[in-house]
């Protein structure tokens, strides 16, 4: 993959994830927050963000999300479909909601 085509790719990906976030957070604020694993503060900056400044800031070469799941069990837990764990999902999803809200400039 070409490095032009990569860029263009994290852009588009940015102004997705910030369309969505955004979109989450002005349904349910409280929902969001936990599911986007962010603080107050940038859910308050997220849905105040015009059109234009979502458009900047996609614009970045640079990934403006990533993963919650440091962690290899977590990352075990959600990757493990098809081997009968009912609650894996469940399990894994309480421990991301123990880990810290991630903050403007983590």
């Amino acid at each position: 993959m070409k490095t032009e085509q990569l860029m263009n790719e994290i852009r588009e990906a940015n102004l997705s994830y910030l369309m969505l976030a955004q979109n989450m957070v002005r349904q349910d604020r409280d929902a969001a927050v936990y599911r986007l694993g962010v603080c107050e503060d940038v859910a308050n900056v997220l849905d105040q963000l015009s059109p234009a400044q979502l458009v900047r800031m996609a614009a970045s070469n640079l990934l403006l999300f990533r993963f919650r799941f440091d962690d290899s069990l977590i990352v075990d837990m959600l990757s493990d479909y098809g081997s009968g764990k009912l609650m894996a999902g469940s399990h894994a999803a309480v421990l991301m909601a123990a880990q810290p809200a991630a903050g403007l400039a983590s």
